[in-house]
């Protein structure tokens, strides 16, 4: 389907069987001065939120069921970017319309440039595109809407606007707004820790045609134009099982009960995203919803001037002095956690959320003593929840460095949660599982007809943390400073917290037997080694997403993605047959899916972007295009070119195309439809370790790739369609005799 350029009031059907769209809000803002945020509203058959769940935005980023959620921004030289990610195929039965909106913070939508709302699909092709125009005192504004008509998605350009900002939008729809400051705890209250959604409150009977009239436009009413007969998505049968699909972490709905709980689904490409905590706000009461935005607080270390030497040490919060046995560097870690996760409210929302766990006050227990049977049993920490009449409890066993979780001590600590009436067992180690879901150690299944079983590595501990600080924000200053004395502790070797750095035992031989051409698919060693490059996988995607914002997945054909027996045997399938090692990251708003390729015959690690040519101007033109956006890239990158009609590609190193761009030209027939850029670099050979270890040698592959290729590459987008010449100039001459008008009147 080709980008569709709406107009206001008109709509575009989807195509049929899409389920994952991502909803962009973008405006100009060169100095990034503007505060911009989009928000979403699942809209019942009455125009109206059924709860107050239903509003998506900053202080509320997901809904209750994970269809609509709140991505963040993005910046780029000229503007800005704020993200909404709809998962249609998980929208409930009784949600008919997702209203895209946004407000600002300061100032109104008239004074601002370039605001437009992009619909991408599940690669990242662009639907449809709806520029504003005419905006003047409008602090809130209603974009537009993906809405359900006879079986089919649809999109609709509104352009309604209100100037009582998000909360009156909000309002209008249903929603109950409290901002009274007397609502308010304080922030720095670390027994009463935010709620992310408010309990269920009777909106206000307003009804819709008066909300309507509270904005500064009336909303316009569903009219389809030329609606094609409607049809339903098909069926999956198995035709799509090599469709790209992305793994992400769980939504923050409650786990089910009599298995171990997975925290991932996948979902169409770049709508499911790891479940965000929501911004430090302070806790509110069930009466509504609070809009009011607070800015994250900066996190200023004590500046110490005092000492007398410079080797005097500075006290910390968390000290990783006197850390010897594994013992005590497993209790004082597990300490420091249970501490902050009590301390930092949004912290413990970002952790607890991934349990199940309801949003509300958060205790923790070091240590505590159960009597099973005969034994006494003790697990390393308990984590109560509550929120309201409700109570929620885990059990937390924690292991540091290289200890690893055994089935036995699993199993009866399930046992014990059981018989406590416990919610979950949560362990957490230096075992990143390979997808979300997946538990290091396998149990006997009876024993989760009751208690989840849920685990979490350090690296994910660490990445919430770190997202948690930098991108969603701590508003309490004292909070700040204590999340960031735990990332600091973590990050610290001794402290036991690790990330994946080990590919195995089986790493080397496997490696060696590439380069023999002796590797078949039936060696025992080679299911080990394609276990760890998924586990390396998913901490790339942690590792990018804590850096860059973004919720960045991993992308796998639908048929793997829930399989790991299936998803071990194709990569082992790949590895015997080619020697090589592939994953495909997905990073929103970026050109194009990143494919790093491992490849063991030649000791090299690739990784590429392919993105589409213009669909315009002359060759020489669109490869113009292209070294513009290049100008701080390696010149040993690789530029393919390929053309339309033609099977044959041209590749040349940037270095050659920045002398010559002809050199990427056969002919002059040769139409670019598209571009590929790789990027080679040495491969680490070792298991683990720092220098020359195979992990790091892909991490900063990736990372070095990203930052001078992929980031400065924006898609192309063609240029909004242009009035004729007659009638824009007779427009002109009309509004230049209006305002001649205004003026001799007002004289």
């Amino acid at each position: 389907m080709d980008d569709v350029v709406l107009s206001k009031g008109a709509n575009t059907a989807l195509p049929d069987g899409t389920t994952g769209l991502q909803v962009v809000v973008t405006w100009d803002d060169p100095d990034g001065s503007v505060d911009v945020d989009a928000a979403a509203l699942l809209l019942g058959p009455d125009g109206r939120v059924r709860t107050d769940d239903d509003f998506v935005f900053y202080n509320q980023p997901a809904s209750t069921d994970g269809s609509v959620r709140h991505l963040g921004r993005s910046s780029t030289d000229a503007g800005a970017h704020e993200l909404i990610a709809l998962d249609l195929a998980t929208v409930p039965d009784d949600v008919h319309t997702l209203a895209v909106v946004a407000s600002l913070a300061d100032g109104t939508f008239g004074r601002l440039d370039g605001l437009r709302m992009l619909v991408l699909d599940a690669v990242g092709a662009h639907l449809a595109r709806y520029d504003i125009v005419g905006a003047t005192t409008e602090t809130a504004f209603l974009f537009g809407e993906v809405y359900r008509r006879s079986g089919e998605w649809k999109v609709r350009a509104v352009g309604q606007g209100w100037d009582t900002g998000l909360a009156g939008l909000a309002s209008d729809f249903g929603v109950t707004v409290d901002d009274t400051d007397d609502d308010l705890a304080d922030a720095g209250t670390v027994t009463e820790p935010e709620a992310e959604h408010p309990a269920e409150a009777t909106p206000p009977a307003v009804p819709p045609a008066d909300a309507a009239a509270a904005g500064t436009g009336d909303l316009p009413e569903p009219v389809d134009e030329a609606d094609p007969s409607p049809t339903e998505p098909p069926a999956n049968d198995g035709d799509d099982a090599d469709e790209l699909v992305e793994v992400v972490e769980s939504a923050s709905e409650p786990p089910e009960i009599g298995a171990v709980v997975e925290l991932s689904r996948p979902v169409a490409s770049l709508t499911a995203v790891p479940t965000p905590a929501p911004s430090n706000t302070p806790r509110r009461r069930a009466a509504g919803v609070r809009t009011a935005k607070r800015s994250a607080a900066v996190v200023t270390p004590p500046r110490l001037r005092l000492a007398v030497e410079d080797t005097w040490t500075p006290a910390r919060l968390f000290s990783i002095s006197g850390v010897g046995t594994a013992d005590e560097q497993e209790k004082r870690t597990t300490s420091a956690l249970l501490a902050t996760v009590m301390g930092v409210p949004a912290f413990a929302r970002a952790l607890t959320a991934r349990f199940g766990a309801p949003a509300g006050t958060v205790e923790a227990y070091l240590e505590v003593q159960f009597r099973l049977g005969e034994t006494t049993v003790i697990p390393d920490g308990v984590l109560r929840v509550s929120r309201g009449t409700r109570l929620w409890t885990g059990l937390v066993e924690v292991k540091t460095g290289s200890g690893q979780l055994a089935r036995e001590q699993v199993e009866h600590y399930l046992d014990v949660a059981r018989q406590e009436g416990y919610d979950a067992l949560i362990t957490l180690s230096n075992e990143i599982a390979p997808q979300a879901g997946e538990h290091p150690v396998t149990v006997d299944r009876r024993k989760l007809r009751k208690t989840a079983l849920l685990h979490v590595s350090w690296a994910e501990v660490l990445h919430e943390a770190k997202v948690t600080l930098h991108h969603r924000g701590v508003a309490d200053q004292l909070q700040a400073w204590l999340l960031h004395e735990l990332i600091r502790y973590l990050e610290h070797p001794r402290s036991g917290a690790a990330s994946f750095d080990d590919m195995g035992p089986s790493w080397v031989p496997v490696r060696e037997s590439v380069h023999a051409g002796t590797l078949r698919p039936t060696d025992r060693k080679v299911p080990a080694v394609a276990d760890s490059w998924t586990r390396l996988v998913r901490q790339l995607c942690l590792r990018l997403s804590s850096d860059l914002g973004v919720t960045v997945t991993h992308a796998l054909p639908r048929r793997l993605a829930t399989d790991s027996a299936a998803r071990i045997g194709a990569i082992v399938a790949q590895l015997s047959a080619t020697g090589e090692l592939e994953a495909v990251l997905k990073v929103p708003l970026a050109a194009g899916p990143l494919t790093v390729t491992a490849d063991l015959r030649t000791s090299q690690v690739k990784v590429a972007v392919a993105l589409a040519a213009p669909q315009e101007g002359t060759g020489p033109r669109r490869i113009a295009w292209l070294l513009r956006q290049l100008r701080d890239a390696p010149d040993a990158l690789l530029v393919e070119a390929v053309f339309t009609g033609r099977s044959d590609s041209a590749c040349e190193r940037l270095v050659d195309v920045r002398a010559d761009a002809s050199v990427l030209l056969p002919d002059r027939s040769a139409e670019i439809s598209a571009f590929r850029l790789t990027l080679s670099s040495p491969m680490g050979t070792k298991r683990s370790g720092v220098r020359g270890a195979f992990v790091p040698s892909v991490t900063s592959a990736v990372e070095a790739f990203y930052s001078t290729v992929v980031q400065p590459l924006k898609p192309w987008v063609p240029a909004a369609p242009r009035l004729p010449e007659d009638v824009r100039s007779e427009a002109l001459a009309d509004q230049a005799e209006d305002l001649a008008e205004l003026a001799q009147d007002a004289g």
